[in-house]
């Protein structure tokens, strides 16, 4: 059994305290899915520049494909400088016209989503024109049966509520957290609760699954009609960085697989719970975390995760 998973949007060095990390949510995302045993890609753009051929490089040694890496020779590869508050969680300054921001579509890219059992998508990836229609685009191609997944990731005032609407409507599955919820509500008049607010976004943009991510309050999950809720547990937090696009990950391949709620919810719960016990957004993940989903699926051969260079 085997999937084809990509993330779109979004790749480049998240400069931490401890040293560059590769970041981006799409990416991100793209590299748990391919530790959980999809293949993986991300539709992306880089600068002809170091830092670029750098993520070449590291996108090597996960096993990614570079025919969807895009290089533009007129801006730079992306970076945002994370600097974390005293609980781990980032905050960040995203640094504006660089390489992601001219995403084409191309042949390539156009393939690839073509091909997708599911894709991974946000906002920030759309705060210019250009890479905004050619994600729109890129989104609209996949197959009517793929799992279109808005993981919304506001940051800054990179973000509208017309694009938002536009996602909504392109997307099936809506991932947000507890911040990102309120903004949502305040602009389509959503309801006062979180749960009423979630069912009424479910209902008016026809979504299969929203799932709200609480911090240590834990995580909701709505699909249908039904409600799981994972309570928290504790973890003792490095930061944050990189929990909720592995809490994806992990939640598309539960979709993939048809795990029932509550089993892929506590799979997703338990590997964002490991990722905010590390440093950076992409640890290892151990074997006996990531073979869970497989049970009782022919699971393929887990791919190799290289270890991270801080």
């Amino acid at each position: 059994m085997s999937f084809k998973v990509i993330g779109i949007g979004e790749v480049l060095w998240d400069l931490l305290p401890s040293g560059p990390q590769l970041g981006g949510a799409p990416a991100n995302f793209a590299y748990h899915a391919h530790a959980l045993g999809a293949h993986a890609s991300v539709v992306t753009r880089v600068g002809d520049d170091s830092l670029g051929r750098d993520i070449f490089a590291r996108f090597k040694e996960f096993g990614f494909p570079n025919e969807t890496v895009q290089v533009d020779e007129q801006t730079p590869t992306g970076t945002v400088t994370v600097r974390l508050d005293g609980e781990g969680v980032p905050h960040y300054t995203i640094h504006d016209n660089v390489a992601w921001d001219r995403l084409m579509v191309t042949p390539s890219a156009l393939a690839a989503v073509r091909e997708a059992n599911a894709i991974c998508f946000g906002t920030l990836a759309q705060r210019h024109a250009t890479a905004r229609a050619t994600i729109q685009r890129l989104v609209t191609a996949a197959p009517a049966d793929a799992w279109r997944v808005f993981d919304i990731n506001l940051r800054q005032k990179f973000f509208s509520r017309e694009i938002i609407e536009q996602s909504l409507r392109l997307g099936n599955v809506l991932k947000l957290n507890d911040s990102e919820l309120p903004v949502l509500a305040d602009l389509f008049d959503l309801g006062k609760s979180p749960r009423h607010q979630i069912e009424q976004l479910a209902k008016g943009f026809d979504l299969r699954l929203v799932a709200l991510t609480r911090g240590p309050q834990g995580s909701l999950l709505f699909r249908e009609g039904s409600w799981s809720e994972q309570a928290p547990h504790p973890v003792e937090v490095v930061d944050t960085v990189g929990a909720g696009d592995a809490f994806t990950a992990a939640l598309v391949m539960g979709l993939l697989l048809e795990m029932r709620l509550d089993e892929k919810h506590a799979w997703a719960a338990e590997i964002a719970r490991h990722v905010c016990s590390h440093a950076g957004a992409t640890p290892a993940i151990p074997l006996q975390i990531r073979d869970k989903c497989w049970n009782g699926h022919a699971r393929p051969l887990l791919h190799p995760q290289p270890p991270i260079a801080t």
